[in-house]
């Protein structure tokens, strides 16, 4: 897959507007941070690690308009830039990850705004890299949990499409795949906004990796029948005891775990938000739209009736088979003993 973001020679952010897929492929760019957070809120692009890069260029871009202005001013101008990225969805721990590295770059060096802005840049660049580079290792990591002719079944969309390249839930999948061994996809729709079916089904077929697109209420059966080896999915947050994400992983793990089904979660290390408790995160609510229509195109409830959107949910430790990061595959318990200290 092409990368899902990147910075341009011109200084501007380049990013698929995934809101178009799987019928259009379309790139928009910006040369103002307030674009890239708002392309951010509505979800052009969306996915926690290219969320959190894209938070990190859009902080760039905030220091090349403000570098003109003496110290003191840019420094107020950045917090307000901050500010408002952060405000643009609450939840994944990646977005609020970037923004606060951008701002140490800018707190650590006692320079002019010129000479800051051009670090800034680096440092965006640096961390668009450092995602494929982080995402490879996942996949190398995960790939060992696979066997020949296993079918995967996933939720929502954690490729190359979530991130800058590669893929986090889809990596594992991907370097199976390169090593030689058959790996068949599922992919849950992944309701209201269908990022399974448009977005997973889209980018594998792309890469002629074999996937069917299922309802979100038909895994549960395919896991009883049979059908199912293991479950992958990505994650927005992970706390000390749960792991967040995309509304419905839930439902899929209870299932995984009812059936005795591996449940994996691929995690990079900047969504683990380890000193945190399901008590100390936000649950993004969405437009009620969301659900009450089809990708905004066809009403499917009655008019008057309320609609309830939550865009992610709560997975505890006890369904989780093992996380996988780009350092190893780990328990509950390893994942603390090893981040958390």
């Amino acid at each position: 897959m092409i990368p899902s973001i990147e910075w341009t020679v011109d200084n501007k952010v380049k990013m698929i507007d995934q809101t178009l897929l799987p019928h259009k492929l379309e790139f928009l760019e910006f040369d103002d941070f307030r674009g890239v957070a708002n392309s951010i809120k509505v979800m052009n692009i969306r996915g926690a690690p290219a969320i959190g890069v894209a938070a990190a260029m859009g902080m760039a871009l905030a220091t090349i308009e403000y570098k003109d202005l003496p110290k003191e001013n840019f420094l107020k101008k950045i917090e307000n830039a901050a500010d408002i990225i952060r405000s643009t969805r609450p939840t994944a721990s990646n977005l609020f990850w970037a923004v606060n590295r951008i701002l140490k770059v800018i707190n650590s060096f006692p320079d002019n705004p010129l000479n800051i802005s051009e670090l800034v840049i680096e440092e965006a660049k640096l961390m668009a890299q450092e995602d494929i580079n982080v995402n490879k290792n996942i996949g190398k990591n995960g790939a060992a949990l696979l066997q020949d002719g296993d079918t995967v079944l996933t939720h929502c969309n954690a490729g190359s499409l979530a991130t800058v390249q590669y893929g986090t839930a889809l990596a594992p999948i991907r370097s199976a795949i390169e090593m030689g061994k058959s790996i068949n996809v599922i992919a849950d729709e992944t309701r209201p906004r269908l990022q399974g079916a448009r977005l997973t089904a889209y980018e594998l077929q792309y890469d002629k990796i074999p996937v069917k697109v299922i309802s979100d209420t038909s895994s549960g059966l395919l896991m009883r029948l049979g059908k199912i080896d293991k479950v992958i999915v990505g994650t927005d947050r992970v706390t000390s005891d749960a792991v967040f994400n995309k509304i419905g992983t839930y439902l899929v793990a209870l299932a995984a775990f009812d059936n005795k089904i591996p449940f994996y979660v691929a995690a990079p290390t900047s969504t683990l938000s380890l000193q945190e408790t399901i008590e100390d995160v936000t649950i993004e609510q969405r437009d009620s739209s969301e659900v009450g229509n089809v990708l905004g195109k066809v009403q499917i409830v009655p008019n008057g009736v309320e609609c309830l959107n939550y865009a992610f949910d709560i997975t505890p430790f006890r369904l989780v088979s093992g996380v996988i990061t780009e350092d190893g595959v780990f328990t509950h318990e390893e994942l603390l003993k090893k981040y958390k200290g």
